[in-house]
């Protein structure tokens, strides 16, 4: 839970608000109920909007609070809209969570540029423009805040079948970083989360040989749950992570070490 507003730079409202992308599904979901529960106001983003709405009111049923959103983060005017709506129908963020994400597995060769703008869109230029839209608002508040990425391993070691999807992810590694050094002065942090196989719709759309492979290469012998990395960013959007700035943690069992 963040520290009240008063206390010193950096601190939210009394009840701060937390924005949360991709928060229809997995990990985003994992993530919009656990910031509830941590005494934060959710702002539930999703391009499904009835699935954003649901988790909002789930966050409500188990004593959070919550409203959804409609959200296309590959189109300008819609997080712009996005934007607005938060502003008005409950305040400035304290926290910005980028969860939403997509990709779909195979050969880096039977891929067209299509693919490639899709999944650069939705996974890099996304945060991107999420972030961009409520930087300036959270910076002039003059409270602080935190902004959490989530990545991947594959953004940090590579990862066969997924060479875009590395890709855009390593971009939002240091992406991260470079908007952690420009923020800082501002009591605002960043930082990126980096799951590896987590137990997901998308996960569960790969291959099924595929995904017991994966599983069988983790240290821990299992998938890791929404709920693992929920609990990683909540840190990361707490009080408690107010002098950690552009780092990254990964959330693997174990499968990646890299340092």
């Amino acid at each position: 839970m963040p520290a009240r507003r008063g206390r010193r730079r950096g601190s939210p409202a009394e009840l701060p608000v937390a924005l949360v992308t991709g928060a229809g599904s997995g990990i985003g979901r994992a993530t919009a109920l656990r910031l509830a529960a941590d005494g934060l106001a959710v702002a539930a983003a999703d391009i499904d909007r009835d699935a954003a709405e649901q988790t909002a009111q789930e966050a409500v049923q188990r004593g959070g609070r919550a409203s959804g959103f409609p959200v296309d983060v590959t189109v300008e005017e819609s997080v712009r809209e996005l934007a607005h709506a938060v502003r008005e129908q409950l305040e400035v963020p304290w926290a910005v969570v980028n969860c939403a994400g997509w990709d779909e597995t195979g050969p880096f060769l039977d891929t067209e540029r299509s693919f490639w703008e899709r999944v650069l869109a939705i996974n890099l230029l996304g945060v991107v423009a999420v972030t961009h839209a409520f930087l300036e608002a959270m910076t002039e508040a003059g409270t602080g805040g935190r902004i959490v990425n989530v990545a991947s391993d594959a953004g940090r070691v590579g990862s066969s079948g997924e060479a875009v999807y590395s890709g855009a992810k390593g971009g939002v590694i240091t992406f991260t970083k470079s908007v952690a050094r420009e923020a800082a002065r501002a009591g605002i942090t960043a930082n990126a989360v980096c799951p590896g196989p987590t137990d997901t719709p998308l996960f569960r759309s790969l291959p099924e040989r595929l995904q017991e492979a994966l599983q069988r290469a983790i240290p821990m012998r299992r998938l890791g749950e929404p709920e693992d990395v929920a609990h990683a960013i909540a840190f990361f959007a707490s009080g408690q992570a107010a002098y950690v700035t552009g780092q990254v943690l990964s959330v693997s069992g174990g499968l990646t070490m890299a340092g």
